[in-house]
């Protein structure tokens, strides 16, 4: 396993590329399950969790190339020769599930594993197989894996999920657009990802309306065509680099950032003191002091403030001046980076889904384990601030999410290595 060194050197100025989004990308790849014609997504990330799809994709008997350096995919699904998507593969990614809903559309049936993913909470597949049996689908657990058969095709109806669903919207959305009649999908997520992936299924001749809102509209159609698209900025990826430079000073511009990605994050940015511009390139992102306040964060669906920068948002804190809150809504124990950031100083009580964070002067650099993908990051920010040496250990969950790590931070000035351990 590779650790990651980093140590604080002071403040942090350049130009940081955002790639494009791994949770787009993770959804729009499965989408050439619904076409025997060619679909080519272009600036694709370079992460682990891509490879994983390609390798279920083919293992399903897609064809999928990687062009100009992995930053554009050629996707081909002629023939689906085999509907069993293997645990073997999908245990490594929750996102392996989007494969039922295209294949149950597409052939009438599919087999899939029981998902796996970073342990951040439950996350339970039942409102994917809810969604597809109001669909007409007749969905079965057996020996772990998820037994789904529609024979007559998929019809159109009334999908309405309890609470908001980014992967569950994903799966029925796609399924949708090859239903017979109209579906309705009611208390929809709303997040950037979604409305991509309605763009790029509109392109491939889907009729959907309402993307972006909490209800989405699909008109079924007997066969959907092949299409190019860009995958969207990573507002996740984007949000990380943005706290680099509020949590060491310093002037980063991020290229290829958009506001409208991470207004919420940007408004606890504003508060905390953090001033974000426009550019012709991005968003110039500094501090406006060299002291952070403290703020009360509360993670919420799109379009309120993202579980996926809480860790992150916390490392910020740590320094702040004051006492923050940060309330977790979306997923249960997700907090684990906590003990983590505690042992390089930081004060930090968690009681349930609450974490209260006390400001600290100076964070100090210590032995710590990333526990999950945005945790690992979390704990790199605090190097970065932190006085003396941070080692990262088990940085694998890095590579899901982020791309270039350490060669981004460097370009800013970041002092950190990556060291593979023999």
């Amino acid at each position: 396993m590779d650790t990651i060194f980093v140590t604080g050197n002071g403040p942090l100025i350049g130009q940081i590329p955002i790639a494009g989004a791994k949770n787009a990308c993770l959804t729009l790849m499965p989408a050439t399950l619904l076409s025997d014609e060619p679909l080519t997504l272009t600036n694709a990330p370079r992460l682990s969790d891509i490879r994983t799809m390609t390798a279920l994709l083919t293992s399903l008997g897609a064809e999928v190339s990687s062009l100009q350096d992995g930053k554009v995919l050629a996707l081909s699904s002629h023939a689906i020769g085999n509907h069993t998507a293997d645990y073997d593969i999908v245990r490594k990614m929750r996102a392996s599930i989007l494969v039922l809903g295209p294949m149950l559309a597409r052939d009438g049936h599919a087999i899939v594993s029981l998902p796996g993913g970073c342990a951040i909470g439950a996350r339970p597949v039942d409102l994917h197989l809810r969604a597809m049996e109001a669909l007409g689908a007749e969905m079965e657990l057996r020996d772990g894996y998820v037994h789904a058969k529609a024979p007559g095709g998929l019809k159109g109806g009334i999908v309405e999920f309890p609470f908001v669903s980014v992967g569950a919207t994903e799966n029925i959305l796609m399924a949708a657009t090859l239903a017979k009649g109209t579906t309705v999908i009611k208390r929809a997520a709303r997040e950037p990802e979604i409305v991509d992936l309605a763009h790029c299924l509109r392109k491939m001749g889907a009729q959907i309306e309402g993307e972006g809102t909490d209800t989405i509209t699909v008109q079924g159609v007997d066969k959907l065509r092949g299409a190019t698209h860009p995958v969207v900025t990573d507002r996740i990826e984007l949000g990380t680099y943005m706290l680099a430079p509020a949590i060491c000073g310093g002037e980063v511009e991020l290229l290829g950032g958009r506001r409208d990605l991470v207004g919420a994050f940007c408004d606890k940015l504003d508060e905390a003191g953090v001033d974000v511009q426009e550019t012709d390139n991005g968003l110039m992102v500094k501090r406006r002091s060299d002291h952070i306040k403290a703020v009360d964060v509360a993670t919420e669906p799109y379009p309120g403030f993202p579980t996926d920068l809480q860790a992150q948002m916390m490392a910020l804190l740590c320094t702040a001046d004051g006492v923050s809150v940060l309330e977790e809504k979306i997923f249960e124990n997700r907090f684990m980076h906590a003990p983590e950031l505690t042992r390089m100083g930081a004060q930090i009580d968690v009681q349930g889904g609450t974490a209260t964070v006390t400001g600290v002067k100076k964070l100090k650099g210590a032995p710590v384990m990333a526990t999950d993908l945005r945790a690992s990051v979390s704990l790199i920010l605090a190097g970065l601030a932190a006085e003396g040496a941070t080692k990262v250990s088990r940085v694998y969950h890095l590579d899901r999410g982020y791309e270039h790590v350490v060669g981004k931070l460097k370009g800013v000035g970041a002092n950190i290595e990556r060291v593979s351990d023999q």
